[in-house]
């Protein structure tokens, strides 16, 4: 595993546990739309165009597919898109 799916597991389990984040290509819109979104994280096969063309947020691209993004957040389900809302005490925004 690389350096940096390790401290991105970490950041983003820290950010889930201690933080607010929703997950979802409707809701991270929604939350980048609303201006509450600190940073927003895309799976590498997310189909939302216009999440990946956003240059006003912060944006980390995961290096693996929505399945793989799912599994990282512990969410039995893909998660192609998620906005960190709160970001609690990860280090999630340094990313």
């Amino acid at each position: 595993m690389s350096e940096e799916r390790i401290d991105i597991s970490r950041a983003l389990k820290a950010a889930i546990t201690t933080g607010k984040v929703e997950f979802g290509v409707d809701q991270t819109e929604k939350a980048v739309k609303e201006g509450r979104a600190q940073m927003i994280i895309l799976a590498d096969n997310c189909p939302s165009e216009a999440l990946k063309e956003k240059t006003d947020v912060k944006t980390h691209v995961y290096g693996g597919n929505n399945m793989e993004l799912g599994a990282l957040c512990g969410k039995p389900f893909s998660v192609s898109a998620l906005a960190v809302i709160d970001k609690g005490t990860s280090n999630i925004l340094t990313l």
